[in-house]
């Protein structure tokens, strides 16, 4: 995967994570809020990847 996809999946699981973590807190529901958080924790990492491909190269 390119710099590109690692950054348009981190976009869409920080998204959805904070939206899981929203509804998580609406509802009460602390499994949804901790799922939602790790999604948006997961989110990162593929950014960071992301970046890191688009310094150094795709062949990392």
């Amino acid at each position: 995967m390119g710099e590109f996809t690692d950054k348009v999946k981190a976009a869409g699981n920080k998204i959805a994570g904070e939206a899981k973590e929203a509804i998580g807190k609406v509802t009460n529901n602390e499994e949804l809020t901790a799922e939602g958080e790790a999604q948006q924790v997961k989110g990162v990492g593929q950014d960071v990847k992301g970046s890191v491909k688009g310094a150094l190269g795709d062949d990392i």
